[in-house]
């Protein structure tokens, strides 16, 4: 057997994997996950694959944003300009809400009294307060006294000159070694005092924390004679472990970019472009937006109320899974979530325990999920299901397959809601894209929220239980580096353009191996947010101008008469992606109510309600749907017109 790429990723309830061979067949495995120690399922998955040579790792990992979650990080100091210390309190002075005066946003990740003003000031112009060895001194010294785990700091406009940020931390690191000391000028060279602070907090925050986790795990992967892991990035590529670890915060998104990259790779695959993707495990449910074929990136957001600017695939996750629970308000009315029942017990289903009603109860009930033998080891316990829809349905005055239903189409219209917010607030029409739902919920709420957004293509992805982890184990290795540029487009001729471009290619990899794009952080001039746009080495500030106009339009529905300008330039430079063949290849057997689907190919097509069981998933086709095999190995269902 030739050397294997080997993906791994992390869910609530499943640790998934999948093993990519030179010739691009696939292989994959499932096993339950470890909350206490994610190495641990980690390196259970691994040994699966029996001793077979491993010439590739990659990870996808949540433990930075279980960290974020469970605020479980390390103790921070943060530096920042003395008069400028309350930043990360005063934030945007927007509501967690609009109308919920009792909601409030989660507090920052330092208290006020780990926050230390430095006496210095740089402005636009210059330098306007030195930063004297006085100053220096006294930072030293209070960072000394509060003994933190990391040193952040963020000084004011250090995105263009981030001299006295070095200084602070050559100076910290010689007298307070071996603390570690993050700087802004290095995380996120970019303006916006708020955000660039706030992104280099949350790095401190997790940095020490996920650095021993990727050492455990690398450990355990060398005992096993499996190289060291690659780790997926929030902006969809991988990173060397020792890069990851000193690039923490850029890992609060790890697992779910790799889904809807390997969602991206399936759909070209099909022949199709546009996509709303949606992966339904069992804690959570992941929404994606792919255009022509690649995920969509942007400049940033939340997570877990934490506001981190860094490049990442867009990902709304929303509480809604098989493992979510079913329970009755204090008004009487039934609600599903946020509460799971995780890995364990996991639903009652599962037989291991679990006696609360979840999502994948409520589908066992109405006859969604057939297979005695589930994957990961499970083996369905229907009784169990039965007795916890019951004991809720009893609590309504209603009847099991009632509640069920109604069970289902709340976790459904949660899910659409996230649905439209990727797409409509982005100026994409959901009609015009295709559904493409994966994990081991995904095929099975697929009909549903197609019906709740109009849609009427849905695309099931071969291997569509595990896709996260195919996507894992097929994404090219990705470095990248941003540098500011704040310059209006009309004042930049194209050798301007092309310093700023070279300039953050600068030092991010070496050799001709690598594919290199760039994108222009741009906006109008008084706006508040900006757009990503391609830029290449032939352009001027006109053309990026024009093209930043085109996408405006696009996402907004209309353009300015302002001038634009550009904000920075990033560069990424990509390796190429790992192989992987789609294909069906042998023939399975089915009935018109069930299908045991193990990869075959067939003629006919199924017309719903029917069920078929993949790999690792399990797919429902509702009545008023057509489902047919799909040359890739997935599954193409249309909606029948009337």
């Amino acid at each position: 057997m030739s050397a294997l790429s080997v993906g791994v990723d992390v869910g609530g309830t499943f640790t998934d994997l999948v093993a990519v061979d030179a010739s691009g067949d696939v292989t994959t495995h499932k096993v339950s996950s470890t909350p206490s120690d994610q190495s641990h399922g980690v390196a259970t998955a691994l040994s699966a694959l029996d001793g077979a040579e491993v010439s590739r790792f990659v990870h996808g990992t949540t433990v930075a944003t279980n960290m974020l979650l469970e605020r479980a990080g390390a103790r921070v100091a943060l530096v920042a300009t003395d008069g400028y210390t309350d930043v990360l309190h005063l934030a945007r002075q927007d509501r967690a809400s609009l109308y919920d005066l009792t909601r409030h946003h989660p507090p920052p990740l330092v208290a006020r009294d780990h926050t230390i003003g430095a006496r210095e000031r740089l402005v636009p112009e210059g330098v306007h307060l030195a930063l004297t060895e006085a100053a220096i001194a006294d930072v030293v010294s209070r960072v000394r006294e509060l003994a933190p785990d990391v040193v952040a700091i963020s000084l004011l406009h250090a995105y263009d000159d981030g001299s006295h940020e070095r200084r602070l931390a050559e100076a910290l690191r010689t007298e307070l070694a071996p603390l570690d000391i993050v700087i802004s000028s290095e995380v996120f060279p970019e303006i916006r005092e708020y955000e660039r602070t706030a992104t280099t907090v949350t790095e401190a925050y997790l940095r020490p924390g996920v650095a021993h986790y990727l050492e455990r795990l690398t450990a355990r992967a060398a005992s096993m004679g499996v190289p060291a892991p690659g780790v997926m990035t929030s902006g969809g590529g991988m990173r060397t472990v020792q890069q990851a670890a000193r690039g923490a915060a850029s890992l609060a998104l790890s697992g779910p970019a790799g889904g809807v990259v390997g969602a991206a790779a399936a759909l070209r695959a099909a022949g199709f472009t546009n996509a709303l993707s949606v992966d339904i495990g069992g804690t959570s449910a992941d929404v994606g937006l792919i255009l022509d074929g690649e995920p969509l990136v942007e400049p940033g957001g939340r997570v877990a109320g934490v506001p981190i600017a860094l490049p990442r695939v867009l990902v709304e996750t929303v509480s809604a899974g098989g493992g979510s629970i079913g329970w009755v308000d204090d008004g009487g009315a039934l609600r599903v979530g946020p509460r799971s029942a995780g890995a364990i017990p996991g639903p009652a289903a599962f037989g291991n325990g679990g006696t609360l009603p979840t999502v994948t109860d409520a589908h066992v009930v109405l006859g969604h999920i057939t297979a005695v033998a589930l994957s990961g080891g499970v083996s369905l316990d229907v009784a169990a299901a039965h007795r916890a829809i019951a004991t809720l349905a009893a609590q309504l005055g209603a009847s099991p397959d009632r509640v069920s239903r109604a069970m289902i189409d709340i976790a459904d219209a949660s899910v659409a809601r996230a649905m439209r917010r990727v797409s409509v607030e982005r100026g994409v029409n959901p009609r015009d894209c295709v559904l493409v739902p994966f994990g081991g919920g995904g095929p099975l709420h697929a009909c549903g929220l197609a019906e709740l957004l109009a849609m009427d293509t849905i695309f099931i992805p071969p291997h569509a239980g595990v896709l996260s982890a195919l996507g894992l184990a097929i994404t090219p290795e990705r470095r990248d580096r941003m540098v500011s540029v704040l310059g209006r487009a009309d004042a930049l001729d194209a050798d301007a353009v092309r310093v700023a471009l070279h300039h953050a290619a600068n030092g991010v990899a070496d050799g001709d191996d690598w594919e290199r794009t760039w994108t222009a952080h741009m906006r109008y001039v008084g706006q508040g947010h900006e757009l990503d746009v391609a830029a290449f080495e032939t352009d001027d500030g006109n053309a990026l101008a024009t093209r930043f106009a085109a996408l405006h339009a696009q996402r907004n529905g209309f353009t300015l008469a302002t001038p634009a300008e550009v904000i920075g330039v990033r560069h990424v430079a990509s390796g190429a992606a790992h192989p992987v063949r789609f294909a069906r290849s042998e023939h399975s057997e089915w009935s018109d109510r069930t299908m045991m689907d193990d990869g075959g190919s067939f003629e006919a097509k199924l017309a719903g309600p029917a069920v078929v069981v993949l790999a690792a998933a399990t797919l429902r086709i509702a009545e008023g749907w057509i489902g047919e095999p799909h040359v890739t190995g997935g599954w193409l269902l249309t909606k029948v017109r009337s």
